[in-house]
């Protein structure tokens, strides 16, 4: 199951840097994830301050 971004994203890219696929991309306010390319690692919620990425 892919990991989604909330909307308590600070767009801070945090999560972006972490992903080992690059399937996190900056959207107009918040960072988005593509659930066809995440592989479910969870890097990007290891990364994030505010615990915005979250398992779908």
């Amino acid at each position: 199951m892919a990991y989604k971004i909330t909307d308590a994203c600070i767009c801070c890219g945090a999560c972006a840097g972490e992903c080992p696929v690059e399937a996190i991309t900056q959207a107009e306010d918040i960072y988005v994830i593509d659930a066809d390319a995440c592989i479910d690692c969870g890097a990007c919620a290891g990364a994030c301050p505010v615990d915005a990425p979250v398992e779908a």
